[in-house]
Parts: C-alpha cells; structure tokens; sequence
C-alpha cells in the first residue's frame, strides 16, 4: 500500500481526499496549519497539498529534503511560486495543477482542440462559479481551461484576456479569452467555455456535483506519480494526453 500524505488535512479537500484515499485501499497520514510538514514527508510515499499558497514554500522544502514527489492542487499560485515549483522539480516529481478532476482533465483537452480549429472570429468566454467562501477569481480551473484555449490558438493567455467588465468598456477585443466568475451558494465547482462564432454558438460545460471528483483525480494522481523520475508534470499525463 501506498501512504500518502495530506497537507491540509482538516480543510474540505483534507476530508475528502481522506475518504479517496480509503476508497482506493491506500493508507493516509496528514498535517495542518503548524504541523511538522518535514516529518509527514518523510513518512510519506507521496505528498497532496490542496492548503493555500504560502505554505507551499515550506511544503516543497521538505519533499525536495525527504525526496518524496508531491501533487499540488492549490490555487491562486502567483509567478513567484511557479519558480519554486520549476526549481523544486529539478530533484523531485511534482505534478501541479488548477483541477485534479479527470472529467475537467479532458475538457481541457477538447477546448485546446477547439480553439486550434476555430478562428478568432469565435469569441472565446469562460464563466464559472463557486461556492461563496471561494477566495480567488477567475477560479484555478477556469485559467487553466484559458490556458488550454490561448494554446489552441497559440497566443499569449496573459496579454490577450479580458476580465472584470464594469460599466463602459468600449467593444470587445478581437482574439482575446474573457473570464467571468459567480459566486454563491455551495457550488463545489461549474465551468462553461463559450465559443461564440458568426450565427452560431458551441458551449463545452463541466459540473462538479461533489469535491470527490478532485479527491479521487488527486489519488489517481499521486499513484501515477510515484513512478515518475524528477520533473513537473501535468494531469492530462496522468490520462496519457
């Protein structure tokens, strides 16, 4: 069996990743905040951090130390901290992604397609909601499907997204990805990508009903994981995308 640790143990996803790690006959071991992060790794095949983004420092710290591959789920990373996920991969396995959930996983994938195939006559727009204890926007998921879009058109995501319209923004920008976020009520997760052509409209949707669905893409994860030599790794690997 295969031990794997949970950083963020008692958080929504700490819970649900203790029953998938069950469900999957695999043996848990977690920390929380002020925990001895160093001394999970280390009796850890694998670590899952799905804590918040300024304890991921010191998390990677300690599987580069114990040399132990880590799946990071945690959303609203900055610049900064994809530098030390690069930089931490040099000698670990990490696998850092906006969504564990294999369905998302594949939307991805199909939106890539999309868009590589759809001129920028098509009007490209990601909306999503959240529950409303959600503490960042556009969601994680929602930039990673904006990720997958700009890739199929091969642009730059970050100079050619459109977010936060309010009250007189002139026309909407040729070629660029716009983003809009909800937020309410107990939505664990719902992400639609618009492609809004001339006369015609083509919508690719994904609904989370429960959080197990990222719980049981982070298990699934991780056990691919622990094969894997050092580098950064993405889901659609895990899938054999």
């Amino acid at each position: 069996m295969t031990n794997i640790g949970i950083v963020g143990s008692q958080g929504r996803m700490g819970i649900a990743l203790v029953a998938a790690i069950s469900e999957a006959g695999q043996h848990h071991h977690g920390v929380d905040k002020g925990g001895d992060v160093a001394k999970l790794a280390a009796r850890s095949d694998v670590l899952v951090d799905f804590s918040s983004p300024a304890a991921l420092e010191a998390t990677l710290d300690a599987c580069v130390a114990a040399k132990k591959p880590i799946v990071i789920g945690t959303t609203g990373l900055e610049e900064r901290h994809h530098y030390l996920i690069d930089d931490a991969g040099r000698d670990i396995a990490v696998l850092q992604t906006g969504n564990t959930s294999l369905g998302v996983t594949l939307l991805a994938h199909l939106v890539r397609e999309a868009a590589a195939r759809l001129d920028a006559d098509w009007d490209i727009e990601i909306l999503e909601m959240h529950h409303g204890n959600k503490v960042d926007a556009p969601s994680g998921t929602a930039l990673l499907l904006g990720e997958a879009a700009a890739e199929g058109r091969g642009i730059d995501l970050a100079k050619c997204s459109e977010r936060g319209r309010d009250g007189v923004t002139g026309a909407r920008g040729h070629g660029k990805i716009g983003f809009a976020s909800l937020r309410g009520g107990t939505v664990a997760g719902d992400h639609d990508v618009i492609f809004a052509g001339p006369e015609e409209m083509l919508t690719l949707a994904h609904r989370a009903e429960n959080r197990m669905i990222f719980a049981r893409g982070a298990v699934r994860a991780a056990l691919w994981l622990i094969h894997q030599k050092a580098g950064r790794y993405t889901m659609p690997q895990v899938l054999g995308l």
